[in-house]
């Protein structure tokens, strides 16, 4: 099955250090139906090299030469619209999977995953949704309800959108940790119509993905309401 979006393969480039990994990973994607468009194996070479290629979704190591992962991310996450990171990372450690969210990452997989966890990853990570191995969702929500909790500088924030009773109903159910497909079984509609549904959303708060869109509706407690 070719993994497309648009109807072409979705574009994708492969960043780490070890060469041997590196190209493990691009042919196991190539294989699955993506387009590999590039890959890199420092930095400062990946920033460069996304830039010429423009992918859809960045499968990216942290651990790199000449400049991090994180600060490799966060420079192409600001540079190109729409693009998408997906941290392949040796390291579980807590305070590398939230920086790398806070640098604008949308999901993290460790690198004990199967091919099938990975390819399955990038096919998901491409049409929106936030992916983390498995421990550490709860982890980055954890982190996202103790900001919540903090006093809010809000007196002067605008109103806030208004999101029709779909929209909102799928706000929750994604705060509450459910994918895309699941959404889908539960509300009875299309994953296509999850999608736009989502997509609407991010438009009308001004967000740029689903890791940003559940903070939102974890600030507002949505998580919390059954549905």
């Amino acid at each position: 099955m070719t993994d497309q979006t648009d109807g072409h393969p979705v574009r994708v480039m492969v960043v780490d250090d070890h060469p041997m990994w590196r190209d493990a990973v691009a042919r196991d994607l190539t294989a699955a139906g993506f387009d590999v468009v590039a890959t890199a194996g420092d930095g400062r070479q990946a920033v460069r090299r996304a830039r010429a290629a423009v992918p859809e979704v960045l499968v990216l190591d942290l651990n790199l030469p000449e400049l991090p992962g994180v600060r490799v991310c966060k420079e192409l996450v600001g540079e190109l619209p729409g693009l998408r990171v997906l941290v392949l990372s040796a390291s579980g450690e807590h305070a590398d999977v939230l920086e790398a969210v806070k640098s604008g990452a949308t999901g993290y997989l460790l690198k004990s995953a199967s091919t099938d966890e990975l390819v399955d990853a990038v096919r998901r990570t491409a049409v929106g949704e936030a992916v983390f191995t498995p421990g550490l969702a709860g982890l980055v929500l954890g982190e996202y309800r103790r900001l919540a909790s903090e006093p809010a500088h809000s007196a002067d924030e605008p109103k806030a959108p208004r999101l029709t009773d779909r929209e909102t109903e799928v706000l929750r159910l994604v705060a509450k940790g459910l994918s895309y497909k699941q959404i889908a079984e539960r509300l009875v509609i299309s994953h296509r119509t999850v999608q736009n549904h989502v997509q609407n959303t991010l438009g009308k708060l001004q967000l740029h993905n689903r890791v940003e869109l559940v903070r939102y509706a974890i600030e507002r407690g949505l998580d919390d309401v059954d549905v």
